[in-house]
């Protein structure tokens, strides 16, 4: 256990924030290279919105949208530094808080939903949150709207080559949790894929920032070549229709059992940037 001071706190929201620069222009960079069925369409390019944050303590954060490009139909990156006090309801949920409910908290965060059902959606955050301790949490995890066996393997080789280089123990955890973390109760199904995820690493500052740094690259490494894979392919309304009822599947998991979603509205984050995981559209057929 740790508590991280402020230069340590500066090192982890530059980081953060060089991340999203660095997932914004390859994602814009595989919009320009798109030769498939929507070569038509202008490519896609962030729009940077920055926000403030409403009430006492202060922060804000800034959110990089695309919107209706090429490749991807909706991607939100968003980059948040917020500080204050947890709500007398939200202190006893956050280690640390209960004794002194002072927080501070930056991370960045992403969703991506292509347009394509051949390429799968994908999430990856990290963060780090100082209480009257200090620790990092994140992960990445995958989810594809058809079967891909061979864009799942990749996925789950980068991570675990990612976690050995910093613990042979990591995987192994952080792969269980992550499917158990993502996972809808209400549905007796998975989210997705898997990937990893992990919370309240507090080992020390200097070897957590390093393995979460790590994660954020190993995303910027391997998903672009997840999507490149089959970005130019067409695709059947059959195909279209079943990728929307597995957004809905995603829909319902971030609303209902997301701990992000619910850190992010307790600690009077932006609503646009808190939601922007939720796709453009989604759909719920009705009982056969």
């Amino acid at each position: 256990m740790y508590l991280s001071n402020p230069e340590q706190r500066l090192d982890a929201r530059r980081w953060f924030e060089e991340l999203r620069d660095r997932i914004c222009a390859a994602l814009e960079t595989i919009e320009d290279d798109h030769a498939g069925p929507e070569a038509g369409r202008p490519a896609g390019r962030f729009v940077r919105t920055p926000w403030k944050r409403d009430g006492g303590g202060g922060g804000g954060g800034v959110m990089a949208l695309m919107r209706d490009g090429r490749v991807f139909e909706k991607v939100g990156v968003n980059v948040s530094t917020v500080m204050g006090e947890f709500s007398e309801e939200f202190r006893h949920q956050v280690p640390g808080a209960a004794e002194d409910p002072s927080f501070w908290a930056s991370g960045i965060s992403l969703v991506a939903h292509p347009r394509s059902p051949r390429i799968p959606t994908v999430h990856m955050n990290t963060r780090h949150i100082a209480t009257t301790r200090s620790w990092f949490g994140g992960g990445a995890d995958l989810t594809p709207m058809q079967d891909d066996a061979h864009a799942v393997a990749m996925f789950h080789k980068a991570f675990e080559e990612c976690c050995d280089r910093h613990d042979p123990e990591f995987h192994r955890r952080f792969r269980d949790w992550c499917d158990r973390y993502f996972y809808l109760p209400h549905r007796g199904e998975p989210r997705g894929a898997g990937g990893i995820f992990y919370d309240t690493l507090e080992r020390n500052f200097v070897r957590d920032l390093s393995f979460s740094r790590d994660v954020g690259l190993t995303f910027l490494d391997i998903y672009p070549a997840i999507v490149r894979r089959r970005m130019d392919e067409s695709w059947s309304d059959g195909e279209r229709q079943h990728q929307l009822v597995r957004r809905g599947r995603y829909v319902e998991f971030n609303l209902i059992h997301d701990r992000g979603t619910l850190f992010g509205l307790r600690t009077g984050g932006n609503i646009e940037a808190i939601l922007m995981s939720l796709p453009p559209l989604a759909a719920w057929p009705g009982p056969e």
